[in-house]
């Protein structure tokens, strides 16, 4: 955590940074309503969601803030930024990043605001920009996967996947070149989201079997999926989340990943 803060300092970017650091102890308290994207221009000036906001922006690396809100710790503000969450005192003097945890309850509190924002930015991008592997019959679980073409695990988790959609569970792929943008895996994965068959493209593709680029595709949701992977705070493919936002985790084998969906559905999320 101090790390990331002092790149953060120093200049970098803060989507750069890694979430994982310490855990701060605090008591549990329901929040006021958080500022959303679209109202963050109308804070008002000289209140602590602005000094919270000037906080972040005074760091640099032009890092998208996608929500501030009171924080369950007294005296700070929540800051939802650059796919992670830190902590701004309500004067704007003191930042810190990790893992806020509610001791009674066991419960990261952290991680139900980055959820939150997960499921906000999922319920924008397309379910038609999706590469779908669904059961027979209704499925018990939905999963949203983004993965790279060329990463070991995504490549074990898909030659795996009829084994996942037998036990009920869906799988909604989207794309996270880790290379980059421009990259020669980007240029793979935009050659199997413009494929007529996305799905035996996908899975060729992950076989090291070449994958043409149409020529009549003129449109590719892989620019649009990979940035929404960063301000959701990816940081490895594959990664798995619930349809409703919630981190699941990298790979899991089929029986495992049911076994977490199950659990964390009795934990009611």
């Amino acid at each position: 955590m101090k790390s990331c803060v002092l790149a953060l300092l120093l200049g970098l970017s803060l989507s750069a940074c890694a979430q994982s650091g310490g855990s701060a102890a605090a008591p549990s308290a329901k929040p006021d309503a958080d500022v959303p994207p679209a109202k963050l221009d109308a804070i008002p000036a000289g209140s602590p969601e602005a000094r919270a906001r000037a906080a972040v922006l005074a760091l640099g690396g032009d890092v998208p803030i996608e929500r501030i809100g009171p924080a369950p710790l007294p005296g700070f503000r929540q800051v939802v930024a650059g796919g992670t969450v830190l902590y701004v005192s309500d004067d704007g003097k003191y930042l810190f990043q990790g893992g806020l945890v509610d001791v009674a309850k066991r419960r990261d509190l952290s991680e139900v605001a980055m959820a939150q924002v997960r499921k906000d930015i999922l319920a924008a991008l397309p379910e038609a920009d999706r590469i779908v592997f669904t059961p027979k019959g209704t499925p018990r679980y939905t999963v949203v996967v983004l993965t790279d073409v060329e990463c070991g695990y995504c490549r074990k988790f898909h030659s795996e996947i009829g084994r996942y959609n037998a036990l009920g569970i869906r799988v909604e792929y989207l794309a996270f070149p880790r290379a980059g943008l421009g990259s020669d895996d980007y240029r793979k994965m935009v050659a199997v989201w413009c494929a007529p068959d996305r799905r035996k493209a996908l899975t060729d593709a992950k076989n090291d079997r070449p994958v043409p680029l149409s020529s009549t595709c003129t449109r590719t949701p892989v620019d649009m999926q990979y940035r929404a992977g960063q301000r959701m705070g990816l940081e490895g493919t594959p990664m798995i989340l619930t349809s409703d936002g919630r981190l699941v985790g990298g790979y899991l084998p089929p029986e495992r990943l049911l076994q977490r969906l199950q659990a964390m559905e009795a934990q009611g999320g």
